[in-house]
């Protein structure tokens, strides 16, 4: 997969200290992914960059909303999200990039690209059981939500009296108690 340039950053030439970068993030950052759970996006993403002699500190934080279908009514709404991640990355002989906190990038390289952190970042901020406020809250008009109400178990109010129990178990009680 070939990196996109817009989240690219050539830190050499960035004197030492911080840089702040701005990204928008809409639905065709995902299609290069092919990523298809998203309906429409729109998160914004905030990058401090604080480069230093030795290391780079990378502070990442993400907000907006993703357009996602409802789990139980498959009805698509807005999920607002919000996300950080920091990030330190260092110098060392090979890339590694086995520690989510920590990236090692080989000396001599001069830029490093962004987007597979935005990415992650933005997938993980959203909730795993995507419910429709409108659920939460009972406002929703649903076929769905009738149907499921409609097919779920009643539950019982009243006792099951001595005539409802089947006269096997007496027998066995019997057995139990000895009366």
């Amino acid at each position: 997969m070939k990196p996109l340039k817009e989240f690219t950053i050539p830190f050499v030439g960035l004197k030492i200290g911080k840089h702040h970068f701005e990204y928008k993030i809409e639905n065709a950052f995902f299609e290069y992914f092919e990523y298809e759970e998203f309906n429409d996006v729109n998160v914004d993403v905030n990058l401090m960059l604080d480069k230093k002699t030795t290391l780079l500190e990378l502070n990442f934080k993400i907000s907006g909303f993703v357009n996602v279908n409802c789990d139980l009514t498959n009805e698509p709404y807005n999920q607002p999200i919000s996300n950080e991640l920091d990030l330190v990355v260092k110098f060392g002989n090979e890339y590694n990039d086995e520690d989510t906190d920590i990236l090692i990038v080989p000396h001599g390289t001069y830029e490093i690209n962004m987007q597979q952190y935005i990415y992650e970042t933005i997938v993980l901020a959203v909730p795993i059981k995507r419910i429709h406020p409108g659920v939460e809250d009972g406002t929703l008009d649903s076929d769905i939500l009738k149907k499921l109400e409609e097919l779920s178990p009643k539950i019982k109010e009243e006792k099951e009296t001595e005539e409802d129990i089947d006269p096997r178990w007496n027998t066995l009680k019997k057995l139990l108690t000895g009366k």
